[in-house]
């Protein structure tokens, strides 16, 4: 699983993307960042990219920048990697203009990174013979309806890290969405609209991505919190809504038990709450839609205070409780609780306290 949120920054909103960008630098995450997009273009350019990346370096990022043949011939530079030691840059992100020879080179060098969805088997396995850090990223899609589908990326993204390079992909931001279309910037289109901790555990869970990078300039200090807390511990921050009497169970770590069916997850660790806490009278035995959190009542004898979370609705039961919900939009989350993984429920943004 990635160690790390990566982080896109663009020259038109930096000054923005300072303060949480100083915030949140801790551990040399990588920052990408793109040196041939058109409208930047300007008399000053080259001198504004290089204040941005001294910036960066300072505050403790490394760069992986998206260069063209002609990036070099644009900074005065003699040649790619005199641009890399110009700007100080960690790595290199080549266009598609770049040969296989071109690219095996750079790759002795240094680190470099290569369009995932054009580089054929051959190709990788090259490029991964060439050098010791190589990767694949795919790439992030504006418009919508055109992102990848869920199977193109598993098949693709397997196929290169069988042929030795490591993966990487975007998921959207949630607080500044990048111009002029403003609809996220994600790699699966199944992610667009999604919220950032949702769609990195789905690429970190069901993909085994190495790395993973924000697409958007903005994603909120909620979600960036959440996905740190995750990469640091593995244990995966669920989003819910507990009604009162049950606030007691945030930040509690469970365990999916290994022997959970498909329909829906149960805590491991409530049979020890349902010892401690007594019998459970019955209440709000309701329908169990998919994301519902549910305690077994005093009907069901020795289960009472058992925990489970639907992944599938399932009706009413006079035996079992809704205590709880899933926030809508990490609803995603619930498919990503594996059986024997720890995850703890978490408030959502708006009822932090």
């Amino acid at each position: 699983m990635p160690d790390f949120l990566g982080r896109s920054v663009y020259l038109t909103e930096f000054e923005k993307q300072k303060a949480p960008l100083a915030a949140g630098s801790a551990g040399g995450a990588p920052v990408f960042i793109s040196l041939h997009i058109g409208e930047e273009f300007a008399p000053d350019y080259p001198d504004r990219v290089r204040a941005m990346c001294s910036w960066l370096r300072e505050h403790g990022w490394r760069i992986l920048a998206d260069v063209s043949e002609q990036t070099a011939i644009q900074f005065g530079c003699g040649d790619i990697l005199q641009l890399a030691r110009d700007l100080g840059l960690w790595g290199l992100r080549l266009d598609d203009g770049f040969t296989l020879e071109e690219a095996c080179s750079l790759a002795a060098r240094m680190p470099i990174a290569v369009n995932a969805s054009t580089v054929t088997p051959e190709e990788a396995a090259a490029l991964a013979a060439a050098g010791p850090e190589v990767i694949a990223i795919h790439n992030f899609y504006p418009r919508p309806e055109t992102g990848l589908d869920p199977e193109f990326l598993q098949e693709s993204t397997r196929m290169l890290q069988a042929a030795g390079l490591k993966v990487y992909a975007f998921i959207p931001g949630d607080d500044q969405l990048r111009g002029p279309l403003h609809e996220g910037l994600p790699t699966l289109e199944a992610h667009r609209g999604t919220a950032p901790l949702a769609a990195f555990a789905d690429l970190a869970v069901h993909y085994g991505l190495e790395g993973i990078f924000a697409g958007d300039p903005g994603v909120s200090s909620y979600e960036l919190e959440q996905i740190a807390s995750f990469c640091a511990d593995g244990v995966l921050p669920v989003p819910v809504h507990l009604k009162a009497g049950q606030e007691g169970l945030y930040g509690q770590i469970f365990t999916c038990r290994p022997d959970s069916p498909s329909w829906l997850v149960r805590y491991q660790e409530s049979r020890k709450y349902a010892r401690q806490g007594g019998l459970v009278e019955p209440a709000d035995c309701a329908a169990r839609p998919r994301g519902a959190i549910t305690m077994d009542n005093l009907r069901y004898g020795r289960y009472s205070g058992e925990i489970q979370l639907m992944r599938q609705d399932l009706p009413a039961d006079e035996r079992v409780n809704v205590i709880g919900r899933v926030d809508p939009r990490y609803l995603l989350l619930v498919d990503c609780i594996r059986r024997g993984s720890r995850f703890k429920m978490v408030r959502p943004p708006h009822e932090e306290e």
